[in-house]
């Protein structure tokens, strides 16, 4: 008799894979994703938040902003958000060793070009984040030059704008801070 049992894997099973191979490997609900590493707009995108971020978290030194940490919610749940954002307060009661052990105030994925990647990260990281209660999730979309925001509330976490050409990102996690999403947007042309 055939089983219809689906072998969920587990943070054991992700540690055992290689962290040298240039892969993100993730686990949503216990099932395996894996991701190529990330294109230049991608990085560039990256590097513009983090940047602008970071000075913002200088002047404003309210938390810890950290590209790309690994983020274990649970045994079945295992991901590697492109950027996360956690206020001092809460600091210490989320990290444990070299890892996030729940939810972070802010995660920021970039969207990988692909169908697959797009509702990974709209569909199922969103449920992810919702269920362990992050505060704001954006979701950056290089490609449409946009984000789209979702805030925490008592029906979860909700669209709560969407940003395009020259809005102004802002946050009630980060106060003060005005991000100009052209700016986010713009890098070197190609000649």
């Amino acid at each position: 008799m055939a089983s219809n049992i689906k072998h969920l894997m587990t943070v054991a099973d992700l540690d055992a894979f290689p962290d040298d191979d240039g892969k993100h490997y993730e686990l949503i609900e216990g099932e395996l994703f894996v991701s190529s590493a990330p294109g230049l707009p991608h990085q560039l995108v990256l590097q513009k938040l983090q940047l602008r971020i970071g000075n913002y978290l200088e002047t404003n030194p309210i938390g810890i902003l950290v590209p790309g940490p690994g983020v274990v919610f649970s045994n079945y749940d295992a991901v590697i958000p492109d950027l996360v954002f956690v206020n001092n307060e809460r600091w210490d009661s989320i990290v444990a060793k070299d890892r996030f052990v729940a939810a972070p105030d802010l995660v920021i994925e970039i969207v990988s070009p692909g169908s697959e990647n797009r509702a990974r990260d709209l569909k199922a990281k969103r449920r992810l984040y919702d269920k362990y209660g992050v505060k704001e999730y954006w979701l950056v979309d290089s490609e449409n030059r946009s984000i789209l925001i979702f805030r925490l509330t008592s029906e979860g976490l909700e669209e709560a704008s969407i940003l395009r050409n020259e809005d102004q990102v802002s946050s009630p996690l980060l106060p003060g801070l005005n991000l100009k999403l052209s700016d986010v947007f713009k890098w070197p042309s190609r000649r």
